[in-house]
Parts: structure tokens; C-alpha cells; sequence
């Protein structure tokens, strides 16, 4: 099935993959704004998220055939491949599985190594939210600060709430299968894989997702790698810190 994505622009192909329980919509305002350098934005839904078809299948392995039949179907080459968080672990798999497709590589704040499972609290509180007695997104915020406590977070998660049927509300996420198979996010790149081409790994300085201990592995996957720090900045550097983020990707594409 293919996958869900608005497309802004015209130019060359750049695709924008989202972390998990994101979607899109989350990378609109800076999708217009590279479409404005004459790039093609395909901002995608990976399954089980946003707009996109869901499946009880959910590893990198799908979500990379996910990819390939998507850039099958527009006839996409030479593509400049974003991808954060999940979607950087999806992105780095389909360059070193299908490098022609791709001419450049940007990954966002994740390496290619093991991560434990740490999404418990969220997956929990998504799961007790009552739709039943839940008419607003204040409501639903109430119910969900008890298991998660960060308020950007929070609205970060209540971007998948939309209206299911006329009075009630639901979310986007497919959140059966994604819980059953979060172990799958954390998975690392197979060792023997690689990709030559030019890649940029972006992460913020409040952030433990990339470490000075991953260097090594980021060289030995991505020997034509450079690593850039965005300053005041977390896991969300795109949201916290838009501007230098916009600009160390241009600089990096251009």
C-alpha cells in the first residue's frame, strides 16, 4: 500500500521521515520553507502513524519496502533522505539497503546502535486516555499529564487527536501494534551495512541520543559523515531550535 504524504514545491525530491508516534504535520512550516529552495518536500506518514494505512507489520525491514514502493510509485531519484528519531533508523536502513535512490543523507538525533525501550510511560498514558468522557484536547491533556509529565511532550502527542466520528475523538496512531512492537524502534543498523554518500547526523546539545561513544559507529556505517550540534536544543531540535536547524541543512544540501 502507499504510504500517505503531502507534497510541497517542486525541484529536486526531499523526503521528510517522522519519529515515532509523530507524524507529517509536525515538519509542515520547515517542509514549505525547503520547498522554497527549489526541492520537491514529500513529507511522509510512515505506517501506523498519521494518515497512513494501518498494519499489524511494524519493523524497519517494512518500513523500508514502505519506502522503496513509495519512491517506485513517483519515480523518485536522486532524493535527499531526512529522517528523525524512528524515522532517522528508517532513513539510514533504506540508504545503506537502496543507495541509488539516494544522492544525500540527513539524520536527526539517533545513531545506528541498540536503544532500550523508554517509551513505556507514553505508551500507558495513550492507552488510559477515555474516550468516552473526553470532548476536547484540554480534557485529554488532563487525563494524559498523569503518566506524562513534560508538557512539550504532551503536546507533541496530542497532535495525533482528531475527531473519528461527529462528538468523538480518537488518535491517528495505530497504538495496538505500535506498543506491541516499540521494541522494534530501538533496533540497530545491521553491522555489515553502509552507505558512502554524503550524510549529515544533526544533534541537539541537550540531547543523549547521539553520544561521543557512537562517532566510531556512525564513521564505520557512514564513512562520508559529518556530526553538527544544534545549540539550545533537545531530541526536538527541529521544533526547539528551527532556525539553525533550517540552516545546517541547507548548508548541507546546497
Amino acid at each position: 500500500m502507499l504510504l500517505h504524504s503531502k507534497i510541497i514545491g517542486s525541484g529536486q525530491p526531499f523526503i521528510i521521515l517522522h519519529g515515532f508516534l509523530g507524524m507529517s504535520d509536525n515538519w509542515n512550516t520547515l517542509g514549505r520553507k525547503f520547498s522554497e529552495q527549489h526541492y520537491e518536500v514529500h513529507l511522509i506518514d510512515q505506517r501506523n502513524h498519521g494518515r497512513s494505512f494501518h498494519d499489524e507489520g511494524f519493523s524497519y525491514d517494512v518500513l523500508v519496502g514502505d519506502l522503496k514502493y513509495y519512491c517506485e510509485y513517483y519515480q523518485l531519484t536522486e532524493v535527499i533522505l531526512l529522517g528523525h528519531s524512528m524515522g532517522g533508523k528508517t532513513a539510514m536502513l533504506f540508504a545503506t539497503t537502496y543507495d541509488y535512490f539516494v544522492q544525500k543523507l540527513i539524520v536527526v538525533d539517533i545513531a545506528p546502535r541498540f536503544y532500550p525501550i523508554h517509551h513505556e510511560a507514553i505508551l500507558k498514558g495513550l492507552s488510559l486516555l477515555n474516550f468516552g468522557n473526553i470532548a476536547s484536547r484540554k480534557e485529554a491533556d488532563e487525563q494524559l499529564k498523569a503518566h506524562v509529565f513534560d508538557v512539550g511532550t504532551r503536546l507533541f502527542l496530542l497532535k495525533n487527536l482528531y475527531w473519528s466520528e461527529k462528538g468523538t475523538l480518537g488518535l491517528r496512531i495505530n497504538l495496538e501494534v505500535l506498543a506491541k512492537n516499540v521494541h522494534e524502534v530501538g533496533e540497530p543498523l545491521p553491522s555489515s551495512n553502509n552507505f558512502t554518500g554524503e550524510t549529515l547526523f544533526l544533534k541537539g546539545d541537550a540531547s543523549e541520543y547521539i553520544s561521543i561513544d557512537d562517532e566510531s559507529t556512525i564513521k564505520h556505517h557512514f564513512p562520508n559523515s559529518q556530526i553538527k550540534i544544534i545549540h539550545n536544543a533537545g531530541h526536538w531540535l527541529h521544533a526547539e531550535n528551527p532556525v539553525d536547524f533550517y540552516n545546517s541543512v541547507i548548508d548541507f544540501t546546497n
